[in-house]
């Protein structure tokens, strides 16, 4: 009876032996060795080499156009309109006819003074003779001289309301609409018409307190428009304003531009950049190819490795001179030369200014270097890529605004 209980114990504790050793040693191991063959496929990334170019360093800003010379048309004095003689957003030359006011009751006392200042003539001829015969004071002759002379200015007051009147342009440029018709009592002050100088034309532009340094009076500066895209128009920075402003600690900058065909109008929205120093010649990569981070900017750096030889079976005699010709040539399969291993390798970088779709890395990327420029998402350092730039991003045919 001991004895088939000894046996019986045996069986068991093999058996549970079995079972353990199957479920911690043999299982595991097994596992681990199946998921150490699965090596993942490579991950398919665009790559692009990067470039040096030659670029000068660019202040850009955002600014808004502004007339050289520009005001509101407006009388000095009220009156009825009786005419005008100009055609909405026509251009002017300074002095040209605007709009003419009824003068018909200071005519009237133009006639008035006039005849009021012929009599006071009269009577300083008349009194000036008298003197000389000493029939009058000297005192009468001085009240005379002082009602001729109060008439002739009440004579040129009149003649001035009545040239206030007719309204000229101050200066030549281009009118705007006109907002008011024949017949219309227009008040002191009330405007009639735009007028805005528009050859050359002004740009003022915000820049910040650190650039401030980069560039001086006199500076060549581009400007882009969204009613022209595509086209450039240049200028140079003619003034800096006297003080910063305390909110923004930015300085209000003005350039000037020549605008000889009058498409830059006041009031238009610009991309501004002003050309500060001299070229320079930095190593570029796409934008698409800059990853940013809060803790620092990266890029993806594709590395090349020996190629990895392929799995082939037992050499035969009928294979031996293709083996030989394999052997002759290292990293050759055959006839076909093996592709390289291409890993990536993450680092970090220090950005620089940027052109249009590309950017400058002034730290950690040089000349030649591939960078993954599409499929981040997707690596992690010492991941193994494939790169195919068959479908590789584009630029759009407009960049965002800066």
């Amino acid at each position: 009876m001991i004895k088939r209980f000894v046996i019986a114990a045996v069986i068991v504790g093999l058996f549970l032996g079995g079972v353990g050793y199957f479920n911690l040693v043999f299982k595991p191991k097994m596992i681990g060795e199946f998921m150490a063959k699965m090596v993942p496929p490579p991950a398919t990334v665009t790559a692009e080499p990067a470039k040096t170019a030659s670029w000068i360093d660019r202040v850009r800003a955002i600014g808004t156009l502004v007339a050289i010379e520009g005001v509101d048309v407006a009388p000095q004095v009220g009156g009825l309109v009786t005419a005008y003689f100009f055609d909405s957003g026509a251009d002017v030359e300074k002095g040209a006819k605007l709009v003419a006011l009824d003068t018909s009751v200071e005519e009237a006392d133009l006639a008035d003074r006039k005849a009021v200042l012929h009599q006071a003539d009269i009577d300083f001829g008349r009194q000036s003779r008298l003197v000389k015969q000493a029939d009058v004071s000297q005192a009468t002759l001085d009240q005379t001289i002082a009602k001729r002379d109060s008439a002739a200015a009440a004579v040129q007051r009149t003649e001035a309301i009545i040239a206030q009147k007719t309204i000229t342009a101050p200066f030549a440029g281009r009118l705007g609409l006109r907002h008011m018709e024949k017949g219309q009592y227009v008040s002191a002050g009330q405007a009639m018409v735009w007028l805005q100088a528009l050859d050359p034309i002004w740009v003022d532009f915000p820049v910040p307190e650190g650039t401030v340094a980069k560039f001086a009076i006199g500076a060549p500066i581009e400007l882009a428009a969204d009613a022209y895209p595509g086209q450039v128009f240049k200028g140079e920075v003619e003034a800096f304003d006297a003080r910063l402003s305390q909110d923004t600690r930015t300085l209000m900058v003005r350039g000037k531009l020549p605008n000889p065909d009058r498409k830059l109008l006041p009031g238009m929205f610009a991309n501004v950049a002003v050309l500060a120093g001299s070229a320079k010649e930095l190593v570029t990569v796409p934008r698409t190819a800059v990853t940013y981070g809060l803790y620092g900017d990266s890029v993806w750096v594709v590395k090349e490795g020996a190629p990895e030889p392929p799995a082939s079976p037992a050499p035969t005699a009928a294979a031996e001179p293709v083996a030989s010709a394999a052997a002759a040539e290292p990293g050759t399969v055959g006839a076909i030369p093996a592709e390289p291993k291409l890993t990536v390798e993450r680092r970090f970088v220090r950005v620089g200014p940027t052109e249009g779709d590309r950017v400058a890395i002034l730290e950690g990327v040089k000349a030649g270097e591939q960078v993954v420029t599409s499929g981040q998402l997707k690596l992690q350092p010492g991941a193994t890529i494939k790169v195919d730039n068959s479908g590789a991003l584009k630029a759009p045919a407009e960049l965002p605004k800066q």
